[in-house]
């Protein structure tokens, strides 16, 4: 089997794309892998032979991601926020210790977040955040469903061990 040719305006623009995302991002692994899925657009995208300047398209694309990864970030914070839990998890009386439990239980939730892979944590969040379907997050992830109901189950796997782990629950083998 042949390998297909490489892209030659991927390959061309790679390194300013990887450049740009690196210095907006907090992760350089996080930059990587939006690249990949610059490119992964751009050799998706049906009409790339009618765009006349492939240069500002790929750095649009990049610009789009970018926003898009912000404002998934911020819905994620919102949501692991200082807010009230649900009345079902919210204490009876204003219990300052069933406060504060609560408080260390989000900050802990949110250090078992950041621990995760960043495939496995965006996969996770896309599910249980912005409740998209795995299909919906295998297209946007460039991944199969399969794949991503692996990462689901393992970030939730982690989390849970990691979690018992801290509060010192036993784990049944």
């Amino acid at each position: 089997m042949q390998r297909p040719k490489p892209d030659p305006v991927a390959h061309g623009f790679y390194a300013d794309i990887l450049h740009f995302l690196r210095k907006r991002m907090d992760n350089a692994s996080d930059a990587a892998d939006m690249t990949q899925d610059v490119f992964a657009q751009w050799l998706g995208y049906r009409d790339r032979a009618k765009v006349e300047q492939p240069r500002a398209f790929l750095f649009q694309v990049a610009r789009n991601l970018l926003s898009d990864h912000w404002r998934r970030q911020k819905v994620r914070h919102a949501a692991l926020a200082d807010e009230p839990l649900a009345d079902a998890q919210a204490p009876a009386a204003n219990d300052p210790l069933d406060h504060a439990q609560q408080q260390q239980r989000l900050n802990q939730l949110r250090q078992v977040l950041d621990e995760l892979s960043p495939r496995r944590r965006e996969a996770l969040m896309l599910h249980r955040f912005e409740g998209l379907t795995q299909a919906q997050i295998a297209a946007r992830m460039n991944i199969s469903v399969s794949m991503v109901e692996k990462h689901i189950a393992a970030a939730l796997l982690q989390c849970k061990q990691r979690l018992d782990s801290d509060t010192g629950t036993e784990q049944s083998p």
